[in-house]
């Protein structure tokens, strides 16, 4: 590296200089500074100044380009002294210079490298008053007061800015050091006029100096963060050795680590339990409470301890109580609470010849339709069996996660709904309900159908494992119920593992008595009226029951209940002045006439006087017309018509076939959104009816082909499917084939076979129950079926004549006699 001292300062400034552009910033006049330069073209440029008068302009680049030309440079630079040159290893040299004035390039006399320009310099257009005096001392005190927080600001800087005496330098200096865009310098370097161009450099001064105030905020405020950690830190060792020295706990982790150790001691764990809690133990004891580690052990360690792991207590094995309890919860059910007495009366037994050993618990399935009291008489066995009650539903659920728990490895892991319901309950034999298990989902989450598997088998759940607890739990004292409306959807393994006991629908009567005991006591509490206020006659309730809530359950019932006494409570309250001014307006009145002597009568007596008795006109006044009209009995009064028997997830259901026939090709068309088995079935009565009608009924065999036949089933919105309708669907053809009306208040249920014979269907409780709520007198069902007879309430049955068939002969005996 080589230097080279250049000509003195005092020449004269030329008319043309050689330009540089400037990749930077600009630089201002007055200022005495180093450049680089790295650009062979501009390397060149200066070597040829230094050989001549050392003068060169400094000019910012407009359009940063590699190869710039004068079309690319702003308009006004700085004229510079090179005052010194060093010449660098990589070809580049480093330049100090003096600069002199400024300058407006004028003309091009050489466009490209080396750019030559003409020039004019321009002088300061100075105002000598007192307000660029005020502005000169604005200028240093306002740059103080940012030198002084800021320790980029020399002391040199400093000096040279209040040793300057030219308003229009200290303009200069003071932006060439502040921090602020290029294109902003540039500008206050084309300002010729001192004052404006000190103007400007305040309103940079102040910005600097918010931008600074806020630097100062942030600053200010991490320190104090980092200075109350600091503190925290301090004082908690302190802390900590104070309590050291007086022999008490150090801090929580030793106190949550005595408190799980004293519960392990407690609970008398062995084997593969033992080994675990006792590694999981003394790993938490080596971990530092900061690590998130930490907080996962901890937490693991929690749900250990939460869980009951000792024996149950002994069981209060009442069994009096228990139907009691029973009896007063629910109307009906009888299947329901024998289950429950027998349970009780086998562990009763089981305790007393098996010693102290506490026997297994049960699983049942209560299958019905909505509205029948499967959740609420769930929580009335736990009620009668003096045990905790944890319900949760798995409709909907599609992660098997929620069953058997995450594993500890993800974030956020947790046990699965067991475990958790026995953390709340805190029981080994408490009853679990599992709600709505006919609608699990499958997904890429694995099946929660699948997971309940072991839950509910009562050879693995002695030892259910939790994928969270990763540790074998005893769960097979738990009572399981387990819910669902229709059993189609539950896998077989699944449903082979549950005790099955179906909850018909409920018929007029059993709805007026269940009303009676429970809903209007319900509804009526819920809304804010006494019970003498409000009475029902027992045609008003089966009107409700026939006209309004004809569903399986009762939940419609309830429904219209609360509908007739919010009505009544609006009435009340409209009615009684001292209720519609409310509580508080009522108190008020009361205090002011309190002087005034008892005549002031209480509001809250003031309802008393009102009392409503509910006949089947005021129903109708509160809740409309009824929904199902009593004509609105499904009939098969023309001929080819007769009435079925179906089962549904809702309950049992009455259909209406219809039959009729056009002259055309023969043929037969089903229509009512019939599935391919209910296709299937038709096709099979429609064999059955052509044949005997030919052969037994004088049926012409060329009258088939000159007419088609339409079957139809209404509400054909609603998918209909299944083998039952075989029957019903024959006899409507063969009604239609002899126009003969089949007989009154008939119906029937019962599979077809080609041959003619009839074979057994299923839920004939639910269809019967139906049946009664359609008004039918005779029901004709499978022979094979006559053992079901049994598990329907005599009550369902009277006033029914059921007719037990094998052949269909004689089902069209009984309904289209001869």
């Amino acid at each position: 590296m080589s230097d080279q001292s250049v000509v003195p300062l005092d020449q004269i400034l030329p008319d043309k200089l050689p330009l540089v552009a400037l990749m930077g910033r600009p630089i201002f006049p007055g200022i005495f500074t180093p450049i680089m330069i790295g650009n062979p073209m501009d390397v060149k440029v200066i070597d040829e100044a230094v050989a001549g008068d050392a003068l060169v302009g400094l000019v910012m680049l407009l359009n940063e380009t590699e190869t710039p030309s004068i079309e690319d440079l702003y308009k006004v630079g700085t004229a510079a002294k090179i005052v010194k040159k060093i010449n660098l290893p990589d070809g580049g040299v480093n330049i100090f210079i003096s600069t002199l004035k400024r300058f407006r390039i004028e003309k091009t006399l050489h466009a490209a490298n080396p750019i030559v320009g003409a020039v004019e310099y321009l002088e300061d257009e100075e105002d000598d008053t007192s307000e660029v005096k005020a502005l000169t001392r604005a200028l240093i005190s306002e740059m103080k007061q940012i030198s002084e927080n800021n320790p980029l600001f020399s002391e040199e800087m400093r000096l040279n800015m209040i040793n300057i005496d030219h308003p229009g330098k200290i303009a200069d200096f003071i932006a060439s050091i502040l921090n602020i865009e290029k294109n902003d310098q540039q500008k206050i370097l084309e300002i010729l006029n001192v004052r404006k161009r000190m103007e400007q450099v305040l309103v940079y001064i102040k910005k600097e100096q918010e931008l600074l105030r806020i630097q100062k905020k942030i600053q200010k405020e991490i320190n104090e963060k980092i200075e109350k950690s600091q503190r925290d830190y301090f004082l908690k060792e302190e802390l900590k050795a104070i309590k050291t020295e007086l022999g008490m706990t150090t801090d929580a982790k030793s106190s949550d680590y005595q408190r799980f150790k004293d519960k392990f001691d407690a609970f008398k764990f062995d084997g593969e339990i033992k080994e675990t809690v006792e590694q999981e133990l003394e790993k938490f004891s080596l971990m530092e409470p900061n690590s998130a580690e930490f907080i996962v052990t901890r937490n693991y360690l929690d749900a250990i301890v939460s869980l009951p792991w000792n024996d149950p207590e002994p069981e209060n094995l009442d069994l009096e109580n228990a139907k009691a309890v029973l009896e007063a919860d629910h109307y009906g059910l009888a299947d329901v609470k024998n289950r429950i007495v027998e349970y009780l009366a086998v562990r009763k037994l089981r305790t007393k010849t098996k010693g102290s050993k506490v026997p297994a618990g049960s699983i049942i399935c209560l299958a019905g339709p909505p509205g029948v009291g499967k959740t609420s008489v769930g929580k009335s066995i736990a009620h009668a069996l003096d045990k905790k009650f944890f319900r949760f539903s798995v409709g909907g659920m599609r992660d098997e996660a929620e069953i058997k728990g995450h594993r500890r490895t993800y974030i956020g892991a947790m046990p699965g709904k067991i475990i958790q319901g026995l953390k709340i309950v805190k029981t080994r034999d408490p009853v679990f309900m599992i709600d709505e298990i006919d609608k699990m989902g499958v997904s890429f989450q694995g099946d929660p159908a699948s997971a309940l598997l072991e839950v509910l088998d009562p050879e693995q759940n002695l030892n259910f494992r939790d994928h969270y607890l990763d540790l074998p739990f005893d769960i097979s004292h738990i009572f399981f119920i387990v819910t669902a409306n229709t059993l189609d959807t539950i896998p077989p393994p699944l449903l082979d593992r549950m005790e099955i006991i179906e909850l018909p629908g409920y018929i007029d009567t059993e709805k007026l008595e269940i009303a009676k005991r429970y809903l209007v006591p319900k509804s009526l509490e819920k809304n804010g009226l006494k019970k003498k206020w409000v009475k029902y006659t027992t045609d008003s309730l089966l009107h409700i029951a026939n006209g309004y809530a004809r569903e399986a359950g009762v939940r419609n019932f309830e429904k219209n209940l609360d509908k007739i006494h919010r009505k009544l409570a609006k009435e009340l309250v409209e009615e009684d002045g001292s209720l519609r001014a409310g509580q508080n307006g009522a108190a008020d009145k009361a205090k002011t006439k309190k002087a005034k002597g008892p005549k002031a009568a209480a509001p809250a007596s003031a309802p008393e006087a009102k009392k409503f008795v509910l006949d089947r006109k005021l129903v109708e006044k509160y809740l409309g017309k009824p929904v199902f009209p009593e004509g609105d009995i499904k009939l098969a009064d023309k001929p080819g018509m007769s009435v079925g028997l179906a089962w549904t997830s809702m309950g049992g259901d009455t259909l209406v076939i219809e039959a009729t026939s056009i002259p055309g090709k023969e043929g037969l068309t089903l229509t009512g959104k019939m599935g391919d088995t209910m296709k299937e079935s038709a096709a099979i009565a429609m064999t059955v009816a052509h044949k005997l009608a030919v052969e037994k009924y004088g049926v012409a065999k060329d009258w088939f082909d000159a007419n088609h036949i339409h079957l139809h089933i209404p509400e054909g919105a609603t998918p209909k499917d299944g083998p039952s309708a075989g029957i019903t669907m024959a006899t409507a053809l063969l009604s239609l084939l002899r126009n003969k009306t089949i007989t009154d208040k008939l119906v029937m249920t019962g599979e077809l076979s080609l041959t003619g014979r009839v074979l057994p269907i299923g839920g004939l409780k639910e269809k019967t129950i139906a049946a009664r709520r359609n008004k039918a007198k005779h029901i004709i069902i499978p022979k094979q079926n006559l053992r079901d007879l049994d598990d329907i309430p005599d009550h369902v049955k009277k006033g029914i004549e059921f007719h037990p068939v094998e052949r269909f002969a004689e089902v069209l005996a009984l309904a289209l006699p001869d």
